[in-house]
């Protein structure tokens, strides 16, 4: 089975989303905020999920306190907890993560009306793009790298890309999860295309009941 192209088109909005992101707080208030940019002396901050904002140094947003904006690294204050958040990190997981087990997923639209997420891939973190035009979770290979997939072990399977057909591996995932919602045992396409996030697709997707309402996207789990 031939995924599609999986939108790579769509990305280059994102290019900026090559983030440091980090799930703060507690277990039953974690917090996932990701230092976009640096926009003069305002850290671009991403939090739960909502559309980025500037935040300068002594000011707060969705609960997170900016403390020092310098060069590409902001200090952040969350719930008491200092943290320094950098661009380009790899993704940071800081205090508990709470137990799995939600049913309900709610996403805010960018200005572009992308929706983008945090979340978790085999326990390690990542940036999810939903792409209803990708048949599974999709990934490029320097992040299957990064979580240490062994993505040559998958399934090979020819690819359609931008710049022609290319070899590409069908894996098997332990754990997808986003906020406090966890699908187990689910199939991911490793591509060699380049992109800054991961697809969240259909095989994920349709496990939901998709509303949308306004710049709002719910996502209810159907079983």
């Amino acid at each position: 089975m031939t995924p599609t192209a999986f939108g790579v088109h769509r990305s280059k909005l994102a290019l900026a989303l090559l983030p440091a992101l980090l799930a703060l707080g507690g277990a039953a208030q974690a917090q996932n905020v990701v230092l976009t940019g640096i926009l003069g002396s305002k850290a671009l901050l991403l939090v739960d999920g909502k559309p980025p904002r500037g935040v300068a140094a002594g000011e707060s947003y969705l609960g997170v306190k900016v403390l020092s904006v310098t060069g590409e690294t902001a200090v952040v204050d969350v719930g008491g907890q200092r943290v320094v958040l950098k661009m380009g990190d790899s993704p940071t997981q800081v205090g508990a993560k709470g137990p799995a087990g939600g049913n309900r997923i709610v996403l805010t639209a960018d200005t572009n009306g992308h929706f983008f997420s945090p979340g978790r891939i085999n326990n390690q973190a990542m940036v999810f793009m939903v792409d209803t035009g990708a048949s599974f979770i999709s990934m490029s290979i320097a992040e299957a790298e990064r979580m240490g997939i062994d993505y040559r072990k998958g399934q090979p399977m020819r690819m359609s890309t931008a710049n022609g057909v290319a070899q590409g591996y069908r894996v098997r995932l332990s754990a997808v999860r986003i906020g406090d919602v966890q699908l187990t045992e689910l199939d991911a396409v490793v591509t060699p295309a380049s992109m800054p996030f991961v697809l969240l697709g259909n095989n994920f997707l349709t496990q939901f009941q998709m509303t949308r309402i306004n710049d709002q996207m719910v996502l209810e789990r159907r079983y």
